[in-house]
């Protein structure tokens, strides 16, 4: 009888002799679910992830290892080699990668990553496990240090803080601010709480500059919808900025199956069965010594069928190294690895300029909140596209939330498509007609207006003479009437 150790020993991670194929419960592959464009891969973009911890998965580093450094902030000598024995805390950070930047090594390349060439600096902030803020900051911090020793562009975090606190009390988002003010694009799962009474996004996911995630469920179809939206975090933060700004696949992503576990040996075993033909299910069946909760019946090839068939939807097991998963630590991947093929197209972006590109080229869900999906489902092809074309300046001037600067209440806007762009709010009696944009030189629309009396004020933006849309720039915002959002502006 073949024992679950000889099918570990049997099955190195490096010298494969059995098939990588998708199972019937297989998950739609990343690049076909968003319709991305595949000669775009993250090449020449380092991105860094602050994680529970990682495993040196081939996806990372077969044929060639794309991890130029590994750093373990809680000091407990953790390393990053192939012969280490895998440990529980690992899997998160792995998973989390993989999806962002694997190559698809152990899947013939089906279930790679949209940024499968990009390099990756891995940052291990739990202690077994444990994940403390003070951590998070200095991973944060760690990242920043070394930008341009590893010339970092794109920080994924899948974890978060304590709780929703004023940004300017919080070391996490301090630390995050800061990352961003470095030229880092700052990505942060919205959490998955948004069914809970507290569902407001916790640091670093409430800071105003990082671009926070949440997701959606598009049923495992290739389709346009209907998407139904996540349980993601989502609302007015401590410091009144609506989270998220973006949602993306939340559910059905495939993600690697720990090596070296117990369920990666299983879910070998298992695929190899249900590749196999009826009349020899029995006999294959009875050679196998499976744990407990991946045994199989003794009886004819149709029930061992069945069982075999529900042991790998139970499991999640979409292929015999990947099974799905599900939460916005995994949506929030899928965004950095779309922030790599961008910076890819596009060197030249700073992070405003790929937040204010992101959210311009999402699409709001039908029948949706706003509040709960920002701006809408990211379109991995049109914000590809247009990074290619942007030529603007990417100082954060251009990209900002409206402010007082000399004497003058100054706004800006970009779209390209815009032939004339207005101001309606609180402080024109919402007559765009009064208050018009120019465009400069940069092609940038702009606005200097004589600063309204001390207060809150709700406005919009008039585009074209009939889109009203609330600023992409200012996080400040509170739901209209209408299904979106009024931006809103505090003049001290």
């Amino acid at each position: 009888m073949a024992t679950l150790e000889k099918i570990i020993d049997s099955s190195k991670i490096s010298e494969h002799a059995h098939g990588h194929a998708q199972n019937r419960f297989a998950v739609i592959p990343l690049h076909a679910r968003l319709a991305a464009l595949e000669n775009f891969t993250g090449r020449g973009v380092t991105m860094a992830f602050l994680d529970s911890g990682f495993y040196p998965h081939p996806d990372l580093i077969e044929p060639r290892n794309r991890v130029a450094a590994f750093k373990d902030m809680a000091g407990e000598g953790a390393s990053f080699e192939p012969d280490q024995s895998p440990q529980s805390w690992q899997w998160h950070g792995t998973q989390t990668s993989v999806v962002a930047a694997g190559n698809g090594r152990l899947s013939d390349g089906l279930y790679r990553g949209l940024a499968p060439d990009a390099r990756l600096v891995l940052v291990k902030a739990s202690e077994r496990g444990r994940i403390t803020e003070e951590t998070i900051a200095r991973g944060i911090e760690w990242v920043v240090e070394n930008r341009e020793r590893y010339d970092i562009r794109v920080l994924n975090i899948s974890l978060g803080g304590d709780e929703d606190i004023p940004c300017s009390q919080s070391i996490v988002d301090l630390a995050a601010e800061g990352a961003v003010r470095a030229g880092i694009v700052v990505v942060a799962a919205a959490g998955n709480s948004g069914d809970a009474e507290r569902h407001t996004p916790v640091p670093p996911a409430n800071s105003p500059s990082v671009i926070t995630v949440g997701g959606y469920d598009d049923r495992n179809q290739l389709s346009d919808g209907p998407f139904d939206l996540y349980h993601s975090n989502f609302g007015a933060t401590a410091d009144q900025i609506v989270k998220p700004e973006l949602i993306a696949p939340a559910i059905w992503v495939a993600a690697p199956i720990l090596p070296g576990t117990t369920l990666y040996s299983a879910a070998e075993a298992l695929s190899r069965l249900a590749s196999a033909p009826d009349y020899e299910l029995p006999r294959l069946a009875r050679d196998l010594d499976l744990p407990e909760e991946f045994s199989l019946p003794r009886g004819g090839a149709d029930e061992i069928r069945a069982a075999l068939e529900s042991l790998l939807r139970r499991h999640k097991i979409v292929a015999t190294h990947y099974q799905h998963v599900d939460g916005t630590s995994f949506a929030a991947p899928v965004v950095s690895s779309l922030v790599a093929q961008m910076i890819e197209a596009n060197p030249e972006l700073s992070p405003d300029a790929v937040k204010n590109i992101l959210v311009s080229t999402a699409d709001r869900l039908g029948g949706a909140p706003a509040v709960r999906q920002g701006y809408g489902a990211i379109n991995a092809r049109r914000a590809v596209e247009m990074a290619r074309r942007e030529r603007h300046g990417f100082t954060h001037e251009n990209f900002s939330p409206p402010r007082v600067c000399l004497g003058k209440l100054i706004f800006a806007y970009h779209d390209d498509a815009a032939t004339a762009v207005a101001l309606a709010g609180d402080f024109n009696d919402w007559e765009s007609s009064r208050t018009p944009f120019s465009r400069d030189a940069m092609g940038i629309w702009r606005l200097e207006m004589e600063p309204p009396p001390r207060g809150r004020y709700r406005y919009k933006l008039v585009v074209d003479g009939g889109r009203w849309v609330d600023d992409p720039s200012n996080g400040l915002k509170e739901p209209d009437e209408f299904g979106g959002f009024n931006s809103l502006v505090n003049i001290g």
